[in-house]
């Protein structure tokens, strides 16, 4: 053990404040969400936020990555990076502009169409100066906005959708303003726009970022297909209120999705510094054996309470949604297992077989949710999502084993699939004395879990120890 572990565990600390801060916002927001909206509306706003989300890799070339894997890069200008970047943010969405008499034409999110536009740009020039503060390492300015903009966004949603009643609208524009204000924040405290400058722009780096970022763009679009296209399909093939209701039911597994980003945020820091030193298998296999542990405990944890949380979270007519979230979790889990791997393809450079993995992915979900929605309903869009996430995972070990070799230790993450399988199992289908079983099953998945952790912890507060003997 030694300081790239306190690197990485500091990181994951002020990413946590940040991350943590808006994503529970999330939670806090549930009641006045559901309370304001009725299912048919948060419907389509949910199918609004997933638009946006889909356009976003596109109106920004999937130039996000190029900031934080060359912004990291000691080899390249960081005042070059921000000037590539944010003229390539500026380039997409002129071209997105062009698009506007087709995309106002798409039902559901016509007469929000303008709000649209405005919640793509926000959030790019957002994500912009975001990305540019993890790259300069300015972890502590990265937290402290992530704070500022959770309690911007509380009084914004107080102000739009529950003092002047907007409904929909509101929930738009809540977002589009604490994004706006974010990106005010942190461009005049970081001063980055002082580092944007025409004649910093070199044509090779300009070059190389888009080669690394261009393959990503489709990535991201199939990553979007895997998250949302079950939404899409529930709500064709089933009916808007049942889609309302799934969406609901994506809640409680994004908070297993809250630890996985804060980790993968300062992962991909520790990922590029150390992965281009000789030998990094140690480092990469010892981490993933304590984020598969927490990731496991983390998501047993959230099955067993499933029912209160929705029950406190939501109102009456979507609680129906927490039969959902257990398989939900599950995908959850080997989503960020997955996200895991997309490092090692960040290290070497390797957007295809980024692309590659995720492609197969999202084709499978698709193909999936055809065949398992007419059967089972909704929970057949959540059985479809976790074995293309299930499958994605495994593509990307195999692939990725030729550049870092991970002790990946299948039997041990076999077993751990099995038992929170069949706690899902149980919970779903109520069998008899289901909430004890439950429990006893929860307890197993953590003690399970709990020593690899626990020696992980232990040898690592032993090298600290010692290094500060040392001192």
């Amino acid at each position: 053990m030694n300081s790239k572990y306190k690197f990485l565990l500091s990181n994951t600390g002020l990413f946590f404040i940040s991350t943590f801060s808006s994503k529970f916002l999330v939670f806090l927001l549930m009641p006045i969400y559901t309370a304001v909206l009725s299912p048919d509306e948060f419907n389509t706003v949910d199918l609004m936020t997933q638009t946006a989300n889909l356009l976003i890799p596109m109106v920004s070339l999937g130039i996000p990555n190029s900031i934080i894997r060359f912004g990291l890069d000691k080899n390249y200008s960081k005042q070059g990076v921000f000037s590539v970047a944010a003229l390539t943010y500026a380039f997409g969405f002129v071209v997105l502009l062009a698009f506007y008499p087709a995309i106002v034409k798409i039902t559901f999110i016509s007469q929000y169409v303008r709000y649209l536009y405005l919640y793509l740009l926000c959030s790019c020039m957002r994500t912009l100066v975001q990305q540019f503060t993890r790259a300069r390492t300015l972890t502590r300015l990265y937290a402290v906005d992530g704070i500022m903009a959770t309690v911007s966004t509380l009084f914004f949603v107080y102000l739009y959708l529950v003092k002047l009643n907007m409904g929909a609208m509101g929930y738009i524009l809540a977002t589009i303003t604490a994004d706006f204000v974010s990106f005010l924040f942190l461009s005049v405290v970081s001063g980055c726009w002082k580092s944007f400058s025409f004649s910093a722009v070199d044509k090779k780096l300009a070059k190389e970022m888009l080669s690394y970022c261009l393959p990503l763009i489709p990535t991201g679009v199939f990553w979007w297909i895997t998250n949302v296209s079950d939404h899409y399909l529930v709500t064709a093939m089933v009916s808007a209120a049942a889609g309302g209701i799934y969406a609901i039911s994506y809640k409680i597994p994004s908070i297993v999705n809250l630890f996985s980003t804060v980790f993968t945020e300062a992962w991909q820091i520790s990922a590029v510094k150390e992965g281009q030193n000789e030998h990094p298998e140690q480092f990469f296999t010892t981490v993933f054996k304590a984020y598969q542990g927490v990731m496991f405990m983390a998501g047993a944890g959230l099955i067993l309470l499933c029912r209160p949380l929705v029950s406190f979270m939501v109102a009456p007519e979507y609680y129906e949604s927490w039969k959902f979230i257990p398989v939900l979790i599950m995908a959850t889990i080997f989503s960020s297992f997955s996200g895991f791997l997309s490092s090692i393809y960040m290290v070497q450079k390797n957007g295809r077989s980024n692309l590659i993995t995720m492609m197969t992915g999202a084709f499978s979900n698709i193909a999936m949710n055809l065949v398992l929605i007419p059967k089972w309903g909704a929970q057949g869009a959540a059985v479809a999502t976790f074995l293309s996430y299930l499958l994605v995972f495994v593509l990307r070990a195999v692939g990725t084993s030729k550049f870092i070799k991970i002790n990946f230790s299948p039997l041990f993450m076999a077993v751990n699939v099995a038992l929170t399988g069949g706690l899902a199992f149980i919970m779903i289908n109520e069998i008899s004395h289901w909430i004890v079983i439950s429990v006893i099953l929860t307890v197993i998945i953590c003690g399970f879990n709990f020593m690899p952790l626990f020696s992980f912890a232990k040898s690592l507060l032993k090298s600290l120890l010692r290094k500060r003997k040392r001192a």
